[in-house]
């Protein structure tokens, strides 16, 4: 009878094992997984102000756009929560597709291989955005359905593993399309 309860308690210090093992697996996948968002989001916000400094040069008279784009940007970066800063990118991402808008009425601009060079930049890191952000997305799942899921939720609650936060956009009709809409460019 002995031995059946100490292997009993030893499978179950195993199990706890296993589980916690788990759980920081998960929880270490969903934080490299927000650093390649962090990637994609600091390179957007090194390409904006080339952005910026390309348009200001055709398009003068539109300056109000380009400030708040910059003050968007600047917002963007010091916000640290993630749902937060959802919506801060996100808005930051209508401001660039006004940006980018401008183009069709400064022909120049248009044609102007600077402008063309950072408008692929942008395409590609938005691509990558939406593909890291999906990533993270998915592994802010399973590690929430890890941290609830009996009994991996057990030991989440001994060791104090927190819920995370989705990245996401803040309506169902953004969450379904690239953040920018730059169009083909030839």
């Amino acid at each position: 009878m002995a031995t059946m309860v100490i292997a009993a308690v030893v499978l179950v210090v195993v199990a706890g094992v296993v589980l916690y093992n788990r759980l920081i697996r998960s929880r270490n996948r969903v934080d490299t997984a927000w650093s390649d968002i962090d990637v994609q989001l600091q390179r957007r916000h090194d390409l904006i102000p080339r952005l910026v400094k390309a348009v200001d040069q055709y398009a003068k008279y539109e300056r109000a756009t380009l400030e708040a784009v910059t003050e968007l940007r600047a917002e963007a970066m010091q916000v640290a929560d993630i749902r937060a800063r959802g919506r801060a990118e996100e808005k930051l991402s209508a401001g660039v597709e006004r940006i980018i808008a401008l183009a069709e009425d400064y022909p120049d601009l248009k044609a102007s291989e600077n402008f063309l060079n950072l408008q692929n930049e942008l395409v590609e890191t938005e691509n990558y955005l939406q593909f890291a952000r999906r990533y993270y997305n998915g592994s802010v799942r399973d590690y929430n359905t890890m941290t609830e899921s009996v009994p991996s939720n057990i030991i989440a609650r001994w060791f104090k593993f927190s819920m995370r936060d989705f990245f996401q956009k803040t309506s169902d009709e953004a969450a379904n399309v690239p953040l920018v809409k730059l169009g083909s460019v030839e």
